[in-house]
C-alpha cells in the first residue's frame, strides 16, 4: 500500500519587528521562538521590516535590528522585505477591492464613533462616498478611510501552543501570570490578557494592538486610514499571502485580535496561517515590555547568555551558556531539543527590574 503524501506546504516562518525601537529582551524571546519553530520543522524563516507606520519608525533601527539577530545567530532565509517599498502592491489591491465593492469609503469621524458606542455599525457601507463626489451629508474627501467588508463570522481556533481559543480570542482555560526567578517560573495569580485601548475610528493605530474591537459579528475593519496610510490589518495579510507564510509565533498580547485577524485574511482571499502564542515579558501584570515601558535594549555582547535566558522563559530545559563556545553551537542543540509543549501556557511573565527601568521612572 502506498504511502500517504503530505499535501501540506512547506513550514514558513517569520520575525517582523517594528524600526520604532532596538530589540528588547521580550522581542529577542519571540524571535528566538519563532526562528526555532522554524528550524524545528526544516521550515524557512523570514524577517520582515514592519514599518507601515513611517512617522513612528526611527532612522537606522532596522540595521540595530539585524545587527542583534546577526550577532545572536538567528539568521534569515531571503532578503528582509520592507513594506514602505510594497505600496503598489498594496494599492493594486485596495483598488481591486473598491472595483468589486468588497471596500467603502467611509466618512465617519473619531467623534461619531465614540458618540455610537465604539462602533461604526456600518453607516457608510451603502452610501456609495467615492473620491471623486461625496453627499452633501458627508466630510470632503481629504477625511475619508476605506474600510473592507467582512461578512464573515469570527470563528474558534486551535492555537499551536495556547491551545483552544474561542472567537473572542479567549483561551478555553483562563491561565496565569507568573515571575520570572533564577529558579524558573513561579505562578502568582489568575490573569488573562488584558484587551487594549482598542480604537476603531478612521485614524486608527497600524499597530497590531490596536484595531477594531472583537465580537461574535466583526465591523468592517479600515484598510486605508483617512491620514493616508494603508493599516496593519491589510498590509500584514497581503505580505504573509505574498511571501507564503504559514505558521507564525508572536506574544500573547496578540492573541485576542487573532480572530478578527483570521477573518482578515478570509476576506481578502489570503490563506490563513497557523498561529502560536507565546508568554510575553512585562515589567509588571500587563504592562508588556516595550521602548514605552523603558526597555533596556538587547546587549549584544552577551549573545549567549541571552539566548540561554530566552531558552529558560520558554520553558526549554536548563542550558549554560559556559558549556557552549558560540551562539550556533547553542542553537543546533535548541533546534534539536525544541517542543512547543514545554512553552509556559500563560499569558506573561514579570521579568527582573534590570529589563526596564520603568521601576525606578514609572509613566
Amino acid at each position: 500500500m502506498p504511502s500517504k503524501i503530505d499535501s501540506s506546504p512547506p513550514y514558513v516562518g517569520r520575525f517582523a519587528p517594528s524600526p520604532s525601537g532596538q530589540l528588547h529582551f521580550g522581542s529577542l524571546v519571540t524571535a528566538l521562538a519563532s526562528y526555532l519553530d522554524a528550524r524545528h520543522h526544516n521550515g524557512q524563516w523570514l524577517v520582515r521590516m514592519e514599518d507601515i507606520d513611517a512617522p513612528r519608525c526611527l532612522p537606522g533601527v532596522d540595521s540595530d535590528i539585524l545587527h542583534t539577530l546577526e550577532c545572536h545567530g538567528l539568521h534569515w532565509d531571503g532578503t528582509v522585505l520592507y513594506q514602505q517599498r510594497q505600496h503598489a502592491r498594496y494599492q493594486a489591491k485596495l483598488d481591486s477591492l473598491l472595483a468589486d465593492k468588497s471596500a467603502y469609503f467611509c466618512a465617519c469621524t473619531r467623534k461619531q464613533i465614540k458618540a455610537n458606542g465604539g462602533h461604526d455599525n456600518h453607516y457608510c457601507r451603502d452610501l456609495g462616498l467615492t473620491a471623486q463626489a461625496v453627499p452633501e451629508s458627508a466630510p470632503d474627501t481629504r477625511s475619508l478611510a476605506i474600510r473592507l467588508k467582512l461578512d464573515c463570522q469570527l470563528d474558534a481556533f486551535d492555537d499551536g501552543i495556547m491551545g483552544s481559543v474561542d472567537k473572542t480570542g479567549a483561551l478555553s482555560v483562563v491561565n496565569s501570570v507568573a515571575h520570572s526567578t533564577s529558579s524558573g517560573l513561579v505562578e502568582a495569580q489568575d490573569h488573562r490578557a488584558k484587551s487594549r485601548n482598542n480604537s476603531n475610528s478612521n485614524d486608527n493605530s497600524t499597530s497590531a494592538s490596536e484595531v477594531t474591537p472583537l465580537g461574535a459579528a466583526p465591523e468592517d475593519v479600515v484598510i486605508k486610514r483617512s491620514d493616508g496610510l494603508f493599516a496593519y490589518n491589510f498590509v500584514v495579510a497581503l505580505d504573509d499571502e505574498y511571501q507564503g507564510v504559514t505558521d507564525i509565533v508572536r506574544g500573547s498580547d496578540l492573541l485576542d485580535v487573532t480572530p478578527l485577524q483570521r477573518a482578515v485574511y478570509r476576506s481578502l482571499g489570503c490563506n490563513v496561517p497557523q498561529y502560536g502564542h507565546i508568554p510575553v515579558a512585562a515589567v509588571s501584570q500587563g504592562r508588556k515590555l516595550s521602548k514605552q515601558n523603558h526597555a533596556a535594549p538587547i546587549n549584544n555582547k552577551n549573545v549567549l547568555e541571552n539566548i540561554v535566558k530566552g531558552l529558560s522563559f520558554l520553558g526549554q530545559g536548563d542550558y549554560h551558556a559556559n558549556e557552549f563556545e558560540n551562539a550556533a553551537q547553542l542553537l543546533t542543540m535548541a533546534i534539536s531539543r525544541w517542543d512547543r509543549k514545554l512553552v509556559p501556557k500563560i499569558a506573561e511573565i514579570i521579568v527582573g527590574k534590570h529589563e526596564s527601568t520603568y521601576y525606578s521612572h514609572p509613566l
